[in-house]
């Protein structure tokens, strides 16, 4: 059975630590061989448009704009559907590679079997 991690973000630049956090232990868990979902909600929203994580400073933290992309390279990065129309954010506006869906797919994903699921 391969493991399986899903990783809700709940925080922005409102609460960097947490945030940090969340993309830190996604971005570790996939270079450890382990399959990856990054939600991006609430206030992380904003990072599935380009350039926003470039913004994120975090000191003796790892770059979001790196970890991002290795999340977006070998992992699946989704931006919530309600948090996107709340912030006006449309499949158009983000990075390639992040999709846009609902609860219904979350639930999905931290369900299945071999998963785990964490929310920072």
């Amino acid at each position: 059975m391969k493991r399986s991690l899903v990783v809700k973000v709940t925080a922005g630049q409102d609460a960097p630590e947490r945030c940090s956090q969340a993309f830190t232990v996604a971005s570790v868990a996939l270079a450890s061989g382990v399959e990856v979902s990054l939600w991006l909600t609430g206030e992380s929203s904003w990072f599935a448009l380009p350039g926003r994580a470039a913004e994120f400073e975090l000191p003796h933290a790892a770059p979001l704009p790196d970890l991002l992309d290795a999340l977006l390279a070998g992992g699946r990065v989704t931006l919530c559907t309600q948090c996107a129309a709340r912030r006006e954010i449309t499949g158009d506006d983000v990075l390639p590679g992040v999709r846009i869906a609902g609860a219904q797919v979350f639930v999905q994903e931290a369900l299945a079997d071999g998963a785990q699921a964490l929310v920072y």
